[in-house]
């Protein structure tokens, strides 16, 4: 079992929850920060000074108050850590159970675990941080088919966020534009024209509305 586990959560009740897991798990040393910031610097601090964590658990969503971040998300967090941190073992527990960024974060960084924030979240907790002790890797029940063949869907982050301004009520010049502000590419209207028209063939979709409704259903956005 793990020894040294950070808790990233800035919600006092689950950090409590998980804190009472880890301690009935055996864990003798569990440090909780409420910012991602805070995370970072301490895994970096504690690998320096050559008594490194086992295990990093962490939400996905903080809230935004004063304080500025450097890595405001639970992603962002979990990026640098394991592009910075290959060995460290993380497991995400969140409230988030779309199917396309449970594989984003397994594919793109390589997470260990996925556990969804439910009734059984504590439960499905426990089994996670010990299959990961194990070596092993582990999905909650909600998210367990991300990566089953019906859902090997090929699509990317670019189409993602493409149909999440869709849903936002954006017109495609609008995306347009919004792209072009923000340096996205491709950014021309008729790129992006023709990016919707694969997916709307793609998904069996009638229109933009449709091809919006589709991928709600389908946990992708």
């Amino acid at each position: 079992m793990f020894k040294k586990v950070l808790i990233a959560e800035d919600m006092e009740d689950i950090n409590k929850g998980v804190f009472s897991l880890l301690t009935e798990l055996g864990v003798s040393q569990i440090d909780q920060v409420q910012y991602c910031d805070d995370a970072y610097l301490k895994v970096k601090r504690a690998d320096l000074d050559s008594v490194p964590f086992d295990l990093v658990i962490s939400d996905l969503s903080f809230k935004v108050d004063h304080r500025s971040q450097t890595y405001p998300s639970g992603q962002d967090l979990v990026a640098k850590l394991k592009s910075d941190f290959p060995s460290l073992k993380v497991i995400v527990y969140s409230v988030e159970d779309r199917l396309q960024a449970v594989r984003t974060l397994f594919n793109q960084h390589d997470i260990d675990a996925y556990v969804c924030k439910s009734r059984t979240g504590l439960k499905n907790l426990t089994q996670a941080i010990c299959e990961v002790a194990k070596d092993g890797k582990f999905l909650s029940p909600e998210v367990s088919n991300a990566f089953s063949a019906e859902n090997e869907l090929e699509i990317d982050d670019y189409d993602i966020s493409l149909l999440d301004n869709l849903s936002k009520g954006l017109s495609q010049d609008e995306i347009s534009a919004l792209y072009k502000k923000e340096n996205i590419s491709p950014a021309s209207l008729s790129s992006i024209e023709k990016r919707l028209n694969k997916l709307r063939i793609q998904f069996n979709a009638n229109n933009a509305i449709h091809l919006v409704a589709i991928v709600k259903d389908l946990g992708l956005i």
